[in-house]
């Protein structure tokens, strides 16, 4: 293992007990969204002077945010209340729009520049979660809403690598969805599903055709869309990624760019160690332990929630249950 030192880190002020649930990669540095409300923009050489811009938001709680331009500039937040914030960095009135159109709980988010998308998945209630897209540039309510893709709780969103109309969804009951956005009709919109079998986690392409899923009991599989597999079955199937990383739990998964595979980070709180396992594809796909990156200490005993990669400066960043967001670096 290639080990990493914590070289800089901002712990979140306040008397209760703040946790940072979730970080993004902007261009211009990470940012962050905390238990506190408070959507965050750090300097990612300097974190401890704290955020150089803080806002507060008003979702009732706080539970994702997606950046909408790829500079970053423009940040999208919503939370339990429904509702969805876009905020301008570049006005001193951050906050430019906010859509109140949907009242349940909102609990992913995806964006897409090249389609003007703005994309939300809803908590389960009274037997129905929708998935709701807005065209940025048009109405705040809604220009299509999916209310029969999923059965339980949309708990994550993204946008095709290359294909702007294309959107994987994934749920607690299980599936991953694909779907074409351009149809309105839902019982032609689903273009693929793989049934993972357990509660969705996380879910995202990782190339124009594969797919990974990862469930909220730390299942790994991938998938592919291509017409040469099996539909809906599992290419490659992990496990329990406990058992196969020798972890108590998974944090996250973070595609590389160009298709080059993707980081795992996972998480021991006795041995305070968040290790970085690169997911790679030769003939098979296949994890590399050998050659894993760990962030010594971590955030203690604390659950790491999120990470993030900026190659050029070569540095991780991490956020966690103990209320910081920490940089790391080689000592070499």
């Amino acid at each position: 293992m290639f080990t990493l030192a914590c070289v800089d880190g901002f712990r979140y002020p306040g008397l209760d007990e703040i946790y940072v649930t979730d970080i993004i990669p902007l261009v211009t540095g990470p940012a962050t969204i905390s238990s506190d409300q408070q959507l965050c923009f750090f300097n990612p050489v300097n974190l401890r002077v704290g955020p150089v811009k803080s806002i507060q938001t008003s979702h009732g709680n706080i539970t994702c945010a997606k950046p909408i331009d790829a500079g970053g500039s423009v940040v999208c937040t919503a939370g339990e209340n429904g509702s969805i914030s876009i905020w301008d960095l570049r006005q001193d009135s951050a906050e430019v729009a906010r859509l109140t159109d949907n009242q349940v709980p909102i609990l992913s988010l995806a964006c897409s520049s090249g389609s003007f998308s703005l994309v939300a998945g809803t908590e389960l209630q009274q037997s129905q979660s929708s998935i709701l897209i807005w065209d940025v540039r048009s109405t705040p309510a809604p220009r299509q809403t999916y209310n029969e893709v999923h059965s339980d709780d949309v708990t994550e969103l993204n946008f095709h690598p290359s294909n702007p109309n294309i959107l994987l969804s994934g749920s607690t009951d299980g599936l991953v969805n694909v779907c074409d956005t351009r149809i309105t009709d839902e019982d032609e919109v689903i273009i693929q599903t793989f049934n993972h079998g357990a509660s969705i986690h996380r879910a995202a392409f990782l190339n124009d055709t594969e797919v990974f899923a990862l469930s909220h009991d730390e299942r790994f599989a991938l998938y592919n869309m291509a017409e040469e597999h099996e539909k809906g079955s599992a290419t490659t199937d992990f496990g329990d990624m406990r058992e196969v990383l020798d972890c108590h739990y998974v944090a996250g998964v973070s595609v590389k760019a160009n298709g080059a595979g993707a980081v795992i980070g996972a998480g021991t709180h006795g041995r305070q160690m968040f290790e970085l396992v690169h997911l790679s594809k030769g003939e098979n796909w296949s994890l590399d332990k050998t050659n894993s990156v760990g962030l010594v200490g971590a955030h203690s005993s604390e659950i790491v929630r999120a990470f993030c990669f900026y190659d050029e400066a070569q540095m991780v960043f991490s956020v966690g249950e103990d209320g910081y967001i920490k940089a790391w670096k080689s000592n070499a």
